[in-house]
């Protein structure tokens, strides 16, 4: 049988009422004694990571999970994370970008229900994540929830409360599972070296700004005295707004580049992605001003991407670079 390790991290599948409200507490023997068909799947070791609401994780936290698959990597045929919805589809892109090139499947899921109450869906969601780990298919980083799996760079919580929370971003769903098999959409038929590939160091000063009509574009001025990258949530297929045909938003930018440092343009529209050059809003920023565009990658995936390529490198010709080059189809329609 294969030996599958759980890495548990809290979240509402190892949650328990308090006086405050739900709060992880349950650990990781407790989650796999809950479900004991497991053991007619596999072999299962677990580690408590951590013990906390997905809320409460950052980077510091993707690098440790990623440190524990590298440290147990030669021990175990696959990882199974079980974690907090909320911020599950970062760590999954993360974990993505962390560790490249896996033929071990790492898995991530979660519940929407503690495994404590009984009209949960934790225990399928956990028995899916393991059967996944187990099958000779499986590679890379993946998130399996209410019977879907989803590649970890395309994973987006697009659900509060339904079991349905999550949905694969411009990209099929690899794999779902029916009556206990699976049951493959996008096979994976890569070859896969021994060893994966490991990184160690992300740069966290990296902000999301939402524009909304009629800003103030001397937040961006602000902005860049405290972080080395801006991901610039647009309208539409993507552009900036010039207000009265004033170029000062434009001219913000241009400081940013200038400086050496990161500008992303992206959409606040959740699919399709952007298309900069359709509009004159979006083409000349896109030509003239040396900004990135993230075309159909999803958010949870360009955010981690630029901290993983700003932990290696500051060039921005090799910042450009890399952030073309897909990783697990993170980026198609270029």
């Amino acid at each position: 049988m294969k030996k599958i390790l759980l890495i548990a991290t809290g979240g509402t599948i190892a949650s328990k009422p308090t006086g405050s409200g739900l709060a992880p507490q349950i650990t990781s023997e407790e989650i796999i004694s809950c479900v004991p068909e497991l053991a007619s799947l596999c072999q299962v070791s677990t580690l408590q990571l951590c013990n906390l609401d997905s809320t409460n994780l950052n980077c510091d936290h993707w690098l440790a999970m990623a440190r524990c698959i590298e440290d147990n990597y030669r021990d175990y045929d696959g990882f199974v994370i079980t974690h907090g919805t909320d911020t599950m589809a970062y760590s999954a892109a993360a974990l993505s970008y962390l560790v490249q090139n896996s033929r071990k499947p790492i898995v991530l899921t979660g519940s929407q229900k503690s495994i404590y109450v009984r009209d949960t869906d934790a225990r399928r969601n956990l028995y899916d994540a393991f059967l996944y780990a187990c099958d000779e298919q499986a590679h890379n980083v993946h998130l399996v929830f209410d019977g879907k799996v989803i590649l970890g760079t395309r994973a987006r919580k697009t659900r509060t409360k339904s079991f349905n929370a999550f949905s694969s971003i411009d990209y099929p769903e690899i794999a779902v599972v029916r009556g206990g098999k699976l049951v493959y959409f996008v096979p994976d038929t890569a070859a896969y070296p021994r060893y994966p590939l490991f990184y160690h160091a992300l740069d966290p000063k990296v902000f999301v700004l939402k524009l909304i009509p009629g800003i103030d574009p001397s937040i961006l001025t602000y902005l860049k005295d405290h972080y080395d990258a801006v991901i610039l949530e647009s309208f539409g297929v993507g552009g900036v707004p010039s207000y009265n045909g004033d170029s000062a938003f434009t001219d913000a930018i241009r400081d940013w580049i200038d400086s050496g440092k990161t500008v992303v343009i992206t959409t606040q529209v959740p699919h399709e992605g952007s298309d900069m050059g359709v509009y004159e809003v979006g083409h000349s920023i896109k030509n003239d001003y040396g900004v990135l565009e993230n075309y159909d990658m999803p958010l949870e995936a360009v955010v981690t991407k630029i901290m993983w390529i700003l932990g290696q490198t500051k060039d921005p010709e090799l910042v450009r670079y890399i952030f073309y080059t897909p990783v697990q189809k993170d980026i198609i329609a270029t």
